[in-house]
């Protein structure tokens, strides 16, 4: 029978108990206030927020999937509209544009950085393209300069999807002020994530901030007037003050998740088939994601020989998106994907989180040498 597993490829009580004498009696504080819905705890987290990543405006909602749904729709998307991502992310992605209406399209990957391909970017451009929402994937930052010049030639909005890649950098500019809207997500287990679910919307652009505060809140421009069909989808006070607090310490622990990342490219640099994730300015690492390409073994091999041994690990993702069933019906064929399908079927993504200690990393590194040597 496998040992129960000793290093946790994530480990979200670690943190709480370091903020525990902080967060315990400001929960209590805004539970005694009685205002839990909006208000000026909500509001104080989105100007912080906002002036962090350097933009006027900032829009909370209550999850990250959410922020993506609502940038679209705040961008009039809907049905007989094409938007351009990612064939390697999480189904939310791909979901917020299905459900304006829109259709995705599916680009292949770089298979250095999992991030969308540019190249095929500009090829998949048609006149009904509306969007393209390039996945700021596990913390690597796309190219948004190269984006932005190409989006902008055809007229096209760029809707960044942050979600792993809060505190992340493009030639020294935070991840979601460079395009049209930045889409985040404060899931527990991002980098700056809360006790529930959250997410935000940022912006330069006050007639869009506008929208989205309408698009959330029942599509009310004022108290029970309302000018669209909106969603509820509101971030709650307690969330938004724990998140408060926590954003004060997100530059220590990004520091922290680059030093982890930079001691496992020593510790594994000379595994022969163990292909690590490269470097890069402004990499945030929410995920140290390595590749397994080698003949004598498979990754869910690995995987299975390192949770015997106590190592937990995780793999995003295992099936690409336009392979999904939900997808069936764009009839992709693997060949059109062929870095994203390959991908799926080797990545990887070892124990990383502030807490975890250099001797948790040793002995991660260990394992990981003893089963492939």
């Amino acid at each position: 029978m496998p040992v129960a597993t000793t290093i946790p490829q994530f480990d979200l009580t670690r943190q709480y108990r370091q903020l525990e004498p902080l967060l315990a009696p400001l929960v209590q504080k805004v539970l005694a206030g009685g205002v839990y819905i909006g208000g000026e705890w909500v509001a104080a987290f989105e100007q912080a927020f906002a002036n962090y990543i350097g933009v006027p405006y900032c829009v909370s909602c209550n999850s990250g999937t959410d922020a993506l749904y609502l940038a679209l729709r705040a961008l009039d998307i809907g049905p007989g509209d094409e938007v351009i991502t990612s064939a390697f992310s999480f189904i939310a992605t791909a979901e917020a544009i299905s459900l304006t209406g829109a259709t995705p399209v599916f680009v292949d990957i770089e298979p250095e950085t999992f991030n969308l391909d540019l190249n095929h970017v500009a090829q998949r451009l048609t006149p009904r393209t509306k969007a393209v929402v390039p996945v700021h994937l596990f913390g690597r930052p796309v190219d948004m300069g190269r984006l932005l010049a190409l989006a902008h030639g055809h007229g096209v909005a760029v809707v960044e999807d942050c979600a792993q890649a809060t505190g992340s950098h493009w030639q020294g500019r935070p991840v979601g002020s460079w395009g049209t809207l930045g889409c985040f997500s404060f899931y527990p287990t991002k980098n700056l994530g809360t006790f529930g679910d959250g997410g935000a919307i940022t912006t330069r652009d006050p007639e869009l901030a506008q929208r989205l505060c309408e698009l959330k809140n029942h599509g009310q421009r004022e108290r029970y007037c309302s000018v669209t069909v909106g969603v509820n989808s509101r971030l709650d006070a307690v969330q938004a003050a724990i998140l408060q607090v926590k954003l004060g310490y997100l530059d220590q622990w990004l520091a922290q998740r680059r030093r982890l990342a930079q001691r496992y490219h020593e510790l594994l640099a000379d595994i022969p088939g163990l292909v690590l994730p490269p470097d890069g300015p402004g990499h945030s690492w929410n995920q140290y994601t390595v590749r397994l390409a080698r003949d004598d073994l498979t990754r869910d091999e690995l995987r299975a020989q390192l949770q015997q041994m106590g190592i937990g690990t995780a793999v995003y993702y295992p099936v690409s998106l336009p392979l999904q069933p939900v997808y069936q019906f764009l009839q992709y064929d693997p060949a059109q994907i062929p870095q994203a399908v390959a991908v799926s079927q080797q990545v990887l993504s070892l124990p990383l989180f502030p807490e975890l200690t250099e001797q948790e990393q040793v002995q991660v590194a260990q394992a990981i040498r003893q089963v492939l040597s």
